[in-house]
């Protein structure tokens, strides 16, 4: 990545440990966490130190290159990388990172491992790149676009997804503005996405998540653009809770809803978005931590972390090979022909 880039990388190796940006910190501060251990990566990717589907397979394949060079045994690395796929389980980019640097380690060894590893890092940045140009297209002059949650460099090694077809637009010169969903119960909109634009130069409103709505009734949205954390060989797109009311609006005011996500995202091995497993986390997310909490004592919390959009919503998935209109079982499998 270009050395002027206002946004560090996410993920990156550094003597021997994961380097992340700890997205907790923002946006009051941009630090970093040192990752020597496995162990420690688990631990960063399940309190989200590190998050976004990209960046989590980028995460995974660091993982088991840092087992591999530590001198670990063999049923080591295979517990290391067990142990990364199963951290969080919805995002397919995790287990495919995980997976990916396996199988080279199991042919080459540990330096193998590694060079696969800075291989999947570099690919990320170079496939959102080509993603953010083919979307930008899409996109009408003076745009005015909706995200939720954060799908930006901070969810990739870099660049972004969504964010990253809203950058390459204000790159060309065309004038985008972005309403950015706040994103309850972790604010990754309202922390990370307005973190990013603000870094960018690209003008943006945070609306509460409630507030879509009548932003859509205004008629204020020109396009809906999302990322995925696991897009199904039908076309069925998990993405951050919220993400599936939004389509819903979007569909009933016309308004094209768009979803930008490399080609790693998509699972072949899951039929239909049913068949995608569904995080749940905390209920202290919701609750709010002891001494903080903004429910009655012993209130029952359902704190689902994805939702499923149906592929009839989506008017056009946006890769690093192109623009699916319409996804379905066939266009998406075409991507891979």
């Amino acid at each position: 990545m270009a050395s002027a880039d206002p946004i560090p990388p996410t993920v990156a190796w550094s003597d021997g440990a994961v380097r992340l940006v700890d997205q907790r910190r923002l946006p009051d501060e941009l630090a970093f966490a040192e990752c020597g251990t496995v162990g420690e990566l688990v631990a960063a990717i399940r309190d989200l130190t590190v998050r976004g589907a990209p960046a989590l397979g980028a995460a995974g394949a660091f993982g088991v290159a840092l087992a591999a060079t530590s001198g670990a045994t063999e049923a080591d690395v295979r517990d290391a990388a067990a142990a990364l796929r199963d951290a969080r389980p919805t995002a397919v980019n995790l287990a495919w990172g995980v997976d990916e640097v396996l199988d080279a380690w199991q042919v080459g060894g540990a330096d193998a491992a590694l060079a696969r590893a800075h291989a999947i890092a570099a690919a990320d940045v170079a496939a959102n790149r080509a993603l953010g140009a083919h979307g930008a297209a899409l996109l009408p002059p003076m745009a005015s676009v909706l995200t939720h949650c954060n799908a930006g460099a901070l969810a990739c090694v870099g660049y972004g997804t969504a964010l990253g077809v809203i950058r390459a637009a204000h790159e060309r010169g065309q004038v985008v503005t972005v309403w950015v969903d706040e994103t309850r119960p972790v604010l990754q909109g309202a922390r990370l996405t307005a973190w990013e634009l603000g870094r960018l130069g690209i003008p943006y409103r945070v609306i509460v998540d409630a507030a879509a709505g009548s932003v859509f009734a205004a008629g204020a949205v020109d396009a809906v653009i999302v990322g995925a954390d696991r897009i199904a060989a039908n076309g069925d797109v998990a993405n951050k809770i919220g993400t599936y009311p939004l389509a819903v609006l979007a569909h009933a005011h016309g308004v094209p809803f768009y979803v930008a996500a490399p080609t790693t995202t998509v699972d072949r091995a899951t039929p239909t978005g049913a068949d995608i497993p569904i995080e749940l986390r905390a209920d202290a997310e919701v609750a709010g931590p002891p001494g903080a909490r903004v429910l009655p004592a012993g209130a029952a919390v359902h704190n689902p972390a994805f939702d499923v959009t149906p592929a009839r919503l989506v008017a056009a998935l946006i890769t690093e090979r192109g623009i699916v209109h319409d996804p379905d079982a066939t266009s998406i499998a075409a991507l891979f022909a």
